[in-house]
């Protein structure tokens, strides 16, 4: 698994069309949740709440998953959440056209406010 310094980092490594959608799902999360500190986890970007890891992107060859640590604790009435860990759960998105951002944003805050990370 490759590491990186900085979510930068991350993000520079990335192929351009997915350094498009991280860069619009990043400014995405500033605005959702600004108290949110952008790092690299795990060879992945991430954003922590305090010291825990909260939201995740990871690249496969053909899209991101923009993920939530405590994902399955959600309410996903738009049934965007996908995975069968414990917790986590990620939405696959392959273009930036499957953002959408007003859904996005109410998953970013709800993450915040997860009882898992009070």
């Amino acid at each position: 698994m490759e590491t990186y310094e900085s979510f930068d980092g991350w993000l520079e490594s990335q192929s351009v069309s997915h350094r498009r959608m991280a860069s619009q799902l990043r400014q995405l999360v500033s605005v959702a949740a600004p108290k949110l500190v952008e790092t690299s986890k795990w060879g992945n970007g991430c954003w922590l709440k305090g010291k825990l890891p909260l939201l995740y992107l990871h690249a496969e060859v053909d899209h991101l998953q923009f993920g939530f640590f405590a994902g399955a604790l959600l309410r996903d009435r738009e049934r965007l959440l996908r995975g069968k860990g414990k917790y986590v759960r990620h939405i696959r998105v392959e273009t930036p056209a499957d953002v959408d951002e007003a859904v996005f944003a109410t998953m970013i805050r709800r993450a915040v406010r997860a009882p898992a990370y009070k």
